[in-house]
């Protein structure tokens, strides 16, 4: 059974229950009400600014009725109605013990035990939305990464995939980019050498957040594809050396790729950013785009080096990788702010041609949150 009491002053309010005790303030409730004058039914957006509510808000009234809380506010004499699990689900009264690191709860960190179970999904099962698309997207989400099978073994074919979610992002490499490579090549460009586990493009600010693979021809021996969980790669940093994690967190590299007369891409991030709470963002890792580092100071850089190489000495790790091979008709898609990716060597007769692309993220995670929201709408109105 839920308490409610208000403060004297009437500037908070106070919800005790079994889940414990969680205060909120009287702006913070008025300026997230609900009602038709304060937000948009159709959208949910706010009618108001914050100029719009009395400076001197304050909570006269309350009166709980099982599952719901009105709430009477002054000057205004407004009352306004929440849902005790809305208020528990944006609950902000909590003491910070989260490490600096942490991860969301909706992420799962891995390493090479997830070799066996690869999140995949069929292409023309994806296709037809649905149950089996949302339950990829839901891995994609939680393991940063997902493969496709059994797809068209044509030009082009990687846009389809970007269309189950989002919308192709055009760079200076156009909506999209052959990666060719033949062994025994007449130009270097044409390597069958590996390549250490990167991410894209951290010389573009915003960096693309999701890639696209696809591949159309494999005939050489080797050349597997392989992912690094970059997010689990810094915590293992942290826990080795919390010096070493931090030091990269504190400083911002610099990349830079000029490709051509017309083009000059820098960016100025850490190797391992953080959200002002503490929360592991994203992982940038480029050993062939890094230029040079001026934002540590001199007293740091020997530490930021040290840092720095034990970090590639990790995501090197045979531990932390998770390798596949791509087939024609077959795809990943990688999240690129916090997995790595990479090709390993390959020798022998054959070629090895794949198509890529970029894409966002903010696009995958609305489709996914939309198609669960839609979800369990439905499962509502069946119950």
């Amino acid at each position: 059974m839920a308490s409610v009491t208000i403060d004297p002053s009437g500037e908070y309010l106070t919800i005790i229950n079994s889940t414990g005790r969680r205060r909120f303030h009287a702006i913070w409730l008025r300026d997230n009400a609900s009602d038709p004058q304060t937000r948009a039914p159709e959208n949910g957006q706010r009618l108001i600014a914050l100029r719009d509510i009395p400076h001197d808000i304050s909570i006269t009234k309350t009166d709980l009725n099982g599952d719901t809380l009105d709430v009477s506010f002054a000057p205004e004499d407004k009352v306004v109605r929440f849902d005790i699990s809305w208020l528990e689900e944006h609950a902000y009264d909590q003491a910070p013990s989260r490490p600096r690191g942490w991860v969301a709860p909706d992420i799962e960190i891995w390493d090479a035990e997830l070799t066996a179970h690869v999140p995949t999904g069929d292409f023309e099962t994806l296709l037809r939305g649905g149950s089996a698309l949302l339950n990829w997207l839901s891995l994609v989400n939680r393991y940063g990464f997902g493969k496709v099978t059994h797809g068209p073994v044509k030009p082009g074919a990687l846009f389809q995939i970007v269309d189950l979610f989002g919308y192709v992002r055009e760079t200076n490499y156009g909506r999209h980019f052959d990666v060719r490579t033949e062994v025994n090549p007449t130009n270097l460009a044409f390597t069958g050498m590996g390549l250490q586990a990167h991410t894209d493009n951290p010389y573009r600010d915003p960096v693309p957040t999701v890639q696209i693979l696809y591949c159309l021809e494999s005939s050489a021996a080797g050349g597997d594809n392989m992912v690094v969980d970059g997010f689990a790669a810094a915590l293992r940093l942290r826990e080795e050396n919390e010096a070493y994690f931090n030091v990269l967190a504190n400083y911002s590299a610099r990349f830079e790729y000029a490709g051509d007369q017309s083009v000059c891409l820098t960016s100025r991030r850490p190797m391992i950013e953080l959200a002002p709470d503490g929360e592991l963002i994203a992982v940038r890792f480029n050993n062939r785009s890094l230029t040079a580092i001026t934002d540590v100071p001199f007293d740091k850089m020997s530490l930021y080096y040290a840092a720095y190489r034990r970090f590639g000495e990790i995501i090197d790790n045979q531990e932390m990788e998770v390798t596949f091979r791509l087939n024609p008709g077959e795809a990943f898609v990688v999240d690129n702010t916090r997995v790595l990716h990479a090709r390993k060597g390959y020798s022998g007769q054959g070629s090895r041609w794949l198509q890529g692309c970029y894409a966002d993220k903010d696009g995958l995670r609305s489709t996914y949150d939309a198609m669960r929201r839609n979800q369990n709408k439905d499962a509502a109105d069946e119950a």
